[in-house]
């Protein structure tokens, strides 16, 4: 922390208790539990909590920056904001599959449980809210996708038998964008424009690519994606466009969908239809987080969600 400190780094952390898993993992297998269930049973919220909080104060300490990934629960996230109350520069990020599943879901029979197995795990549905409303109040400001795709067939099935031998991760970062209007805009749990933040604006500036991306302006990139807030679709592992065999939010209904995407003002998807051509993309060196840091009247305007964002 304090080299990156040094270099203007942004320190992400994925925040769970390493020591304290491996003797849980044991502890259950040595007692003959075997099913995906025990993923989620030997890496409680009380882990995830007690190392994000033990982050923050390192960061505190070292007078550093800090970014905790796909936050799940609300130790977490108290945590994080007590952290933020204190003047600690510490970022919050969730994903979508904290926000729409639960536990349970690692409880399907027939071993179908393992599609839902990621670290962090799926937490109690109780645990959702408190992100929302994290998401809201500007306690947590990004969302990401976590996404590593493993097929359910020949991967997942690994582990048959032993639960801690399930390869960690799952396809999510075609609906990430979906997710969140739908269940964030749509349900009124946030506005249009805090959701512009979380998926674009907020990223762009703590990773060093604002005002080149983040932003519609004059000489910025033109990354534009056209979005239809009306339409319905039901996810499905039969249409989607990622090279895995199942969706974990498979039969979910969503409303609105992304329909067309630019890149420096040229089309890369059309009406749904990819139309881009290799060899366009451009390598982008990113920034320093010093180098966008936020000042601090801008930072208490994020905690409040009063950014300006483009619609």
């Amino acid at each position: 922390m304090l080299e990156a400190k040094r270099h203007g780094a942004l320190v992400m952390v994925h925040a769970e208790n390493g020591d304290v898993i491996e003797y849980l993992v044991q502890q259950a297998l040595e007692a003959g539990h075997t099913d995906p269930i025990y993923h989620a049973l030997t890496r409680p919220s009380l882990i995830e909590g007690e190392a994000t909080g033990r982050a923050a104060k390192l960061t505190a300490l070292a007078g550093s920056q800090l970014y905790v990934v796909h936050v799940t629960c609300q130790e977490a996230v108290q945590q994080i904001t007590e952290a933020r109350n204190h003047g600690i520069d510490i970022w919050g990020e969730t994903c979508p599959q904290y926000l729409l599943l639960d536990q349970t879901y690692l409880e399907k029979p027939d071993f179908e449980g393992a599609k839902y197995v990621w670290s962090p795990p799926l937490r109690p549905k109780k645990h959702q809210d408190v992100l929302w409303n994290a998401l809201s109040s500007g306690q947590l400001q990004t969302l990401g996708s976590d996404h590593c795709s493993f097929n359910y067939r020949g991967q997942k099935e690994l582990g048959l038998g032993d639960f801690s031998k399930i390869p960690n991760g799952g396809p999510v970062i075609e609906d990430r964008f979906s997710i969140l209007y739908s269940e964030g805009v749509g349900k009124g749990r946030i506005t249009i424009n805090q959701f512009v933040d979380i998926v674009s604006t907020r990223s762009a500036k703590l990773f060093g690519l604002f005002p080149k991306k983040g932003t519609i302006a004059v000489g910025c990139d033109a990354d534009i994606v056209i979005f239809d807030p009306h339409v319905t679709r039901t996810i499905s592992a039969e249409t989607h466009h990622m090279n895995v065999d199942y969706n974990p939010f498979e039969g979910i209904v969503l409303t609105g969908e992304p329909v067309s995407v630019l890149s420096r003002g040229e089309f890369v998807i059309q009406n749904k239809q990819f139309v881009g051509k290799a060899g366009t993309g451009q390598y982008l060196k990113r920034g320093t987080y010093k180098s966008g840091a936020l000042s601090v009247v801008e930072k208490k305007a994020a905690g409040r969600n009063e950014g300006a964002t483009h619609v």
